[in-house]
């Protein structure tokens, strides 16, 4: 399979994953964002997961843009965690500036939606 091919099916596979996951969770009775946070934080968490088994023996990987995009759409929280659990990207230089970059973003988007819209 091609790297880009390989790169849609992992970020379709994540995607439809979190959404299946929140969607129950909503159903269940939690509010959707939490739904949604508590799905995408364990799908990045299972990637890195996955990413470091692959690793280990030898087989074709999780792309990094994959683990980027986890961490982005709220799952940076369940990357940190797989990182320090997995010991997994903890000492790739390029991956970690990315990664710290997200959760700077995230913080400030927090940190404005609290000062400005919520009031």
């Amino acid at each position: 399979m091609s790297r880009p091919r390989l790169i849609r099916y992992t970020l379709g596979f994540v995607a439809v994953a979190a959404l299946i996951l929140s969607l129950v969770l909503w159903k269940l009775g939690l509010a959707l964002i939490y739904a949604w946070l508590i799905s995408i934080n364990a799908a990045a968490l299972l990637l890195y997961g996955h990413d470091k088994r692959q690793a280990v023996v030898g087989r074709a990987r999780v792309p990094e843009l994959a683990l980027h995009f986890a961490a982005l759409l709220g799952g940076s929280p369940g990357a940190l965690l797989g990182q320090r659990l997995f010991l997994h990207k903890t000492r790739k230089l390029r991956f970690q500036i990315v990664f710290v970059a997200i959760v700077l973003v995230q913080v400030i988007g927090i940190y404005l939606y609290w000062r400005y819209l919520r009031g």
